[in-house]
């Protein structure tokens, strides 16, 4: 199996839920009101699920003998961010004033920009898997731009809406057994919806 990176989409950063978090007195709240939080932790709260299934799924299977890290979260208006690095309050803020369009710069020029350097930093043969949304523009044409072919996904991902998604990546990743990824631009981005984890055999 190939070295892969993960980029995974962001959680949404404004709302109740964030304005509920900033505020909670829980561990999480007080250190973005303070030293601040780790952006991985920030956004599996907001988005529980699928953002931990994103993430517990990118360290499991995402490369560990190259020089950038397994794990890259797409994170609006500072490209793709470390899930270690640290944010506060502020920081989360002002990602939720940020449109997650592929028409909006203030969300696409920092994520061009990164991308780019990841692609000039990767060997040649590791691949790089997009762990979001592939039926929109919003990450697929602007990461297709600097990537091309070398842009894989999840197949199963096709036809599941997020909780399913999440469920999936939780439990491929507790069982070891990486996901089949194929190329964004050759692949058929709607289909039926998928069976639920209950389903599966």
């Amino acid at each position: 199996m190939p070295s892969r990176v993960f980029l995974l989409s962001p959680a949404r950063s404004s709302g109740r839920r964030a304005e509920q978090l900033v505020r909670s007195e829980s561990a999480l709240g007080e250190a973005l009101r303070g030293e601040g939080a780790a952006l991985g932790d920030v956004f599996a709260f907001l988005s529980s699920l699928y953002f931990r299934g994103k993430l517990g799924y990118a360290l499991q299977f995402g490369a560990a003998d190259l020089a950038v890290p397994g794990a890259l979260v797409i994170t609006p208006g500072h490209g793709l961010c470390r899930p270690s690095t640290r944010i506060r309050a502020a920081d989360l803020a002002r990602m939720g004033a940020i449109d997650v369009a592929a028409t909006n710069p203030s969300f696409v020029q920092p994520l061009l920009r990164d991308a780019q350097r990841l692609v000039r930093s990767l060997p040649s043969a590791t691949e790089v898997v997009l762990l979001g949304s592939i039926a929109t523009p919003k990450y697929v044409e602007p990461l297709l731009s600097v990537l091309g072919e070398r842009l894989l996904f999840p197949s199963e991902f096709v036809g599941r809406g997020d909780m399913s998604r999440g469920g999936l990546l939780l439990r491929a990743a507790r069982q070891g057994q990486e996901l089949l990824c194929v190329p964004v631009q050759a692949a058929l981005l709607r289909g039926k919806r998928a069976r639920r984890i209950d389903e599966l055999p």
